[in-house]
């Protein structure tokens, strides 16, 4: 048994090439292998989202706070509140941040295949995310 206290784990900041806007990491956990699933907790500053990216096992996002957007390629911008749960399947292209105005936070939890658990993509525009 392993137990991770709130805390000891620094946050940390989203990089600029994979997100836009003010965006903090808290690390959650990362399961040894053989087991490959991660999570962490992610905050999103009003404005702030991800880049467009896909996940090869597929991601999971809880949302625990605020008002947030979420898009699927192709698909229109969804309005996710706390208490959404969101299933990206494995391969889908797409993209998750805060509404204009609210921040949002949400528990991010997918796996790694072969070591990787995301691809990323080119940056969403803001003409995409006003849309």
């Amino acid at each position: 048994m392993e137990i991770k206290r709130a805390g000891s784990q620094p946050s940390g900041k989203g990089p600029s090439n994979y997100f836009t806007g003010t965006v903090r990491i808290d690390p959650l956990f990362e399961a040894a292998e053989p087991a490959r699933v991660a999570g962490a907790s992610v905050t999103f500053e009003p404005g702030a989202r991800t880049a467009w990216h896909t996940h090869p096992l597929g991601q999971t996002l809880i949302v625990t706070a605020g008002v947030g957007r979420a898009q699927r390629l192709g698909g229109p911008i969804e309005e996710i509140r706390p208490g959404d749960v969101v299933w990206f399947p494995p391969g889908l292209k797409h993209w998750h941040g805060a509404s204009p105005t609210t921040a949002m936070t949400h528990i991010a939890i997918q796996e790694r295949l072969d070591g990787k658990a995301v691809e990323w993509l080119e940056q969403v525009t803001d003409d995409e995310y006003q849309s």
